[in-house]
């Protein structure tokens, strides 16, 4: 019994994630966040997404 409960950190290691990378997985999660807002609010966009929404409009009725 006692090996078993030796060999159980050496088998299973770290699971999860630790503070530091928590904090560079949320910043990478805003950034992506932050440049998907630009592309969403770009002009281009915004036109293409109202042409697809009429089209769908005239469509539907």
């Amino acid at each position: 019994m006692q090996m078993a409960v030796r060999r159980w950190p050496r088998l299973h290691g770290d699971r999860g994630m630790s503070t530091a990378e928590y904090a560079v997985g949320t910043i990478a999660a805003a950034a992506f966040a932050g440049l998907l807002f630009k592309i969403v609010t770009s002009p281009q966009v915004k036109e293409l997404l109202l042409q697809i929404i009429e089209k769908a409009l005239k469509l539907a009725g």
